[in-house]
C-alpha cells in the first residue's frame, strides 16, 4: 500500500494502551487516521475492528425517498390569476 508522497506505508505499528477515565484509549497513529469523527468498533474475536461510518451526502438520500402519492389543497385557488393583478 502506498501514501499520497509515494512511499509504502506500514500496514502494522506497535502501539501503547492507556486509560482515559474509566475508559482504554488507544492513539491511532497518522498513517492510519480515519476520515470524519465517527466510527463504528466491533470485536471479532480477540481483534477489535474500527471503521469509519461514511455519512451519505444529500443526493444519496434523497435516491432513497419514495413518491408521495396524495394530493395537496390548490392554495392559490382563490387567488386572482397572476394577469389580473395590477401593480
Amino acid at each position: 500500500m502506498l501514501r499520497d508522497d509515494g512511499k509504502k506505508m506500514r500496514t502494522e505499528r506497535h502501539v501503547r494502551l492507556f486509560r482515559n477515565g474509566r475508559n482504554q484509549a488507544i492513539r491511532i497513529p497518522r498513517e492510519f487516521e480515519l476520515e470524519g469523527d465517527e466510527a463504528l468498533i466491533r470485536r471479532e474475536g480477540s481483534r477489535l475492528v474500527i471503521e469509519p461510518i461514511q455519512k451519505d451526502g444529500l443526493l444519496s438520500v434523497l435516491a432513497t425517498l419514495t413518491s408521495i402519492e396524495e394530493d395537496f389543497a390548490d392554495m392559490d385557488a382563490s387567488l386572482p390569476a397572476l394577469d389580473d393583478v395590477e401593480f
